[in-house]
C-alpha cells in the first residue's frame, strides 16, 4: 500500500506539471497555472483524504477482537462480526516488523498485528508463514 501511495504522490503531480508546460507552450496560459496549482495542491489533499477515511475506519478497526488462527486461516470475531479468511486465498504474505500483510492480486486484503501475540506466538506464526511459498519478509 506504501507503494502505491508513493506511486500517486509522485506521479500524478508529475503529469500535471509536464501537463502544464504543455498547456504554457500553446498559449493556455490559464490551464497551465491551474495544472501547476493541482500539482502543489494534489499531495495536500490526498493526505487529508487518506486521514479522514483512516478515521472514519478507527471505529470499527480499534474493538475488543479475539483473533483465532489455525492451519486452515484465521478468524477475527468482534461483538459486531466475524470473519473468517482462509491461507490459499492468499496470493501474497508479507512478514513485517508491526504487522502481517496478506494480499489477493496485488491489493493489501487483510491484516494481523504483531502487537496480538506474545512473543513465542509470534515466532511460531512467522515460521508458519514462512513455510508457506508465498511468504516474504518485509
Amino acid at each position: 500500500m506504501k507503494r502505491q501511495l508513493k506511486v500517486s504522490y509522485l506521479v500524478l503531480p508529475v503529469v500535471l506539471v509536464v501537463s502544464g508546460l504543455v498547456c504554457i507552450l500553446v498559449d493556455s496560459i490559464g490551464l497551465g497555472v491551474g495544472m501547476f496549482a493541482g500539482a502543489v495542491v494534489f499531495p495536500l489533499a490526498l493526505t487529508w483524504s487518506i486521514g479522514r477515511v483512516a478515521r472514519r475506519q478507527l471505529t470499527y478497526l480499534c474493538v475488543p477482537t479475539t483473533i483465532r488462527v489455525t492451519g486452515d486461516g484465521y478468524e477475527c470475531r468482534t461483538e459486531q462480526s466475524t470473519m473468517t479468511m482462509r491461507w490459499s486465498l492468499f496470493g501474497r504474505i508479507v512478514i513485517g516488523p508491526e504487522f502481517w500483510l496478506f494480499y489477493v492480486n496485488k491489493q493489501c486484503a487483510a491484516f494481523l498485528p504483531r502487537r496480538a501475540f506474545d512473543g513465542e506466538q509470534q515466532a511460531e506464526l512467522d515460521a508458519f508463514l514462512r513455510s508457506r511459498q508465498k511468504a516474504e519478509v518485509a
